[in-house]
């Protein structure tokens, strides 16, 4: 059980219980007094917590904040490496900017940085990601993993296919990957990841994995003149609000478990799911690079991401960097 403090271990033991927990249990439990506990409750009404109090039999957790907390997400999470520690903003400019400084500063590996609202979301190319408050997930993970500098590119399937299978796991929904950080439903842009790197000539300082997920986005609420793809949320998708909390749960798990894949044997287990999932394998694509443009069929990723664009004449292009689209 993670240590979040006596209030993330009330919540978490209002989480593994199935309804009331009596105060004597709390005390029992928690290693403090009856007064403390009620301290502590009362505190967590104050942060938004609706805990209601049930004559002669305890307490119960009936709803928490419509923010993403700490202590939500923390109680009992079932990670080694991941949300080692948490921190929930209300709103920031980037989340990636905040966990860049943080990990400048010694953040530890794990360390998850999560905003409500960002005023000036990161995507690929300098491009803007759109982020209004109360919707969507905006989150960035610091990892410092003993790699090549060359090698940092791979974990980009890490993210992706940790987001995809998140959201297998909470919706009936069927994701596919586009090269090189995009997630499509139906040929729309659900989700996009933005992974940057602190390293020097020979090893890897840290990674920070940025990660957006458009959860319950009213996309009726966007201009279309603000997108550059197609877009879309799980929401509009799925018929059906996504729990925010659940799925970003979800989704620091999967990080964890093909984190500790990816340290153990390599990226080969991880590119193998990203190529399964992927949308534009076999296709036919059209790929843009600044004012070179040419078309041809994908063939797969190379270990360290690049695409193979077989074209007409037999070559097979390596790319590096640019916009892909399908034909």
């Amino acid at each position: 059980m993670k240590d979040s403090g006596v209030d993330g271990r009330i919540i978490e033991l209002f989480r593994s219980g199935d309804g009331v927990v009596s105060g004597a249990a709390l005390s029992r439990l928690l290693g403090v007094s009856r007064t403390a506990v009620w301290k502590h409750v009362k505190g967590l009404r104050a942060s938004g917590y609706l805990i209601e109090a049930v004559p002669s039999k305890g307490y119960r957790l009936l709803s928490s904040p419509k923010v993403l907390t700490q202590l939500d997400l923390s109680a009992g999470l079932a990670t080694t490496r991941i949300g080692t520690s948490i921190i929930c903003l209300k709103e920031t400019e980037s989340t990636n900017q905040v966990a860049f400084r943080m990990a400048e500063e010694g953040a530890a590996e794990g360390t998850v940085v999560i905003a409500d609202a960002q005023s000036a979301g990161k995507g690929r190319l300098g491009r803007i990601w759109l982020s209004p408050p109360g919707v969507n997930l905006y989150c960035s993970v610091v990892l410092r993993p003993a790699i090549a500098p060359m090698a940092a590119c791979q974990l980009t399937f890490l993210s992706v296919v940790a987001v995809a299978r998140t959201i297998e796991s909470c919706t009936a929904l069927t994701p596919q990957i586009k090269w090189p950080n995009d997630i499509l439903i139906n040929g729309k842009k659900v989700a996009g990841l933005l992974n940057e790197m602190n390293a020097e000539t020979e090893k890897v300082n840290f990674v920070v994995l940025g990660i957006g997920v458009n959860l319950n986005l009213d996309m009726s609420s966007i201009s279309e003149s603000l997108l550059r793809h197609p877009a879309t949320s799980l929401l509009e998708q799925g018929g059906a609000e996504v729990d925010r909390l659940a799925f970003t749960r979800a989704l620091l798990v999967e990080l964890d478990r093909l984190y500790d894949v990816f340290l153990r044997e390599g990226e080969g287990p991880v590119r193998a799911e990203w190529l399964e999932r992927s949308a534009i394998k076999g296709r036919n694509v059209k790929v843009s690079q600044g004012e070179r443009e040419f078309v041809g069929m994908v063939q797969g990723v190379d270990s360290f991401g690049a695409l193979l664009v077989q074209l007409s004449g037999g070559k097979v292009e390596t790319v590096l960097s640019g916009d892909v689209a399908l034909i």
